[in-house]
């Protein structure tokens, strides 16, 4: 027991510090904005630390599934903390252009951002790294596809038409990614997977991780419950302590879609300096993916539930920083291989989008 304890500190961590955040929430938004703040701060650490465990009892999961399963598994576990969390900030605060920006900033992190420095220093160290480009262009062309019909079109909607664009927003997302599943796990799962030479001790502890399959579904359930608690008052707290402030719009949505990615973050890094590029692009554009498709019609869903209108249209500045990263990524990822040179490209654009996010654009 002492030694599952001493494994799952970050979630014991993040128990007590649930517990804690629960009882004195009320004390610590009382106390003022700079108190509020520096709560947030500390809970947004703490949800971070969950999350780095939820992601990693996905990898175990993942290992134990194998590709093209394990990737949906370490996605799936980013867009459910993602929308966990971007439901009870709406729910407490309703903003409607939360999740969109969240969205937009997800996809700005998981393109630019993961796939920039994981190309840069993996190209560092290993030159070019090979994966499947079909991987690439189909991820590439999906997301497109998703983004374009439910955050590029809904610019040109009527409001009085809102509701009956936001089923079919719902239908046709569901639609897409039921279509991508049924083709990712069946006739072409060798699409998003590439032969690479397998060692022995990573064998080995592949198995000895497959061996808790049951035990890890049960932690990663039990963190995804504390995020969904920490985020409740992180959100409140966050509230309060930016109330005022010059804190770009942005930054909430960039708080909520580096919290989803920082686990995806890691794993990237680490199959990149391994030379192992496909877990990359799977990990980025797939998470990409489900981040569109999926959190847009959890959002829709409650939208409607509540009567209340959302924004999912992008802004022009966004719309563009979506447009030359998706034709940037086609260009890039079409040829099954990355290098540094396209990994600073990618990493150029994710700077720019830091800019204009901090400018308020």
């Amino acid at each position: 027991m002492l030694n599952l304890l001493r494994k799952e500190s970050f979630l014991v961590i993040a128990a007590v510090t649930a517990v804690m955040a629960i009882l004195f929430e009320h004390a610590i938004v009382q106390s003022g904005q700079l108190v509020s703040q520096i709560a947030g701060v500390a809970l947004i650490g703490v949800i971070i630390l969950a999350s780095l465990r939820v992601a990693h009892h996905a990898e175990i999961l993942a290992e134990k599934v194998g590709e093209p399963y394990g990737t949906m598994i370490l996605t799936l576990s980013a867009v459910l903390v993602e929308v966990v969390i971007l439901a009870i900030m709406l729910n407490g605060s309703p903003s409607p252009t939360l999740a969109r920006d969240t969205i937009y900033s997800a996809v700005m992190l998981d393109i630019n951002g993961i796939i920039g420095v994981a190309a840069i220093l993996g190209g560092l160290k290993h030159g070019e790294q090979p994966y499947n480009d079909a991987s690439g262009k189909t991820y590439t062309v999906m997301i497109m596809t998703g983004m374009g019909v439910s955050m590029l079109v809904p610019e040109f909607i009527p409001t009085r038409y809102w509701q009956a664009y936001s089923v079919f927003s719902i239908a046709i997302m569901i639609f897409l990614y039921g279509m991508f599943l049924r083709l990712q796990t069946t006739r072409h799962s060798y699409f998003f997977s590439y032969s690479y030479e397998a060692k022995g001790a990573q064998a080995e502890h592949g198995a000895e991780k497959a061996g808790r399959a049951w035990h890890s579904v049960a932690i990663l359930v039990a963190g995804l419950a504390l995020i969904g608690l920490l985020a409740e008052v992180m959100s409140k707290t966050l509230e309060v302590g930016l109330d005022g402030t010059n804190v770009p719009p942005i930054f909430s949505a960039l708080v909520v879609a580096t919290i989803s990615a920082s686990p995806e973050i890691l794993t990237a890094l680490r199959a990149a300096l391994a030379n192992r590029m496909q877990p990359v692009i799977n990990i980025a554009l797939g998470a990409s993916l489900s981040t569109v498709v999926l959190t847009v019609p959890v959002i829709e869903f409650l939208a409607l539930l509540q009567g209340e209108k959302i924004v999912m249209a992008l802004t022009p500045v966004q719309s563009i920083m979506t447009t030359l990263t998706l034709l940037v990524a086609a260009i890039n990822l079409n040829d099954g291989q990355t290098n540094a040179i396209e990994g600073t490209t990618h990493l150029v654009l994710f700077c720019a989008f830091l800019m204009l996010a901090f400018m308020g654009l």
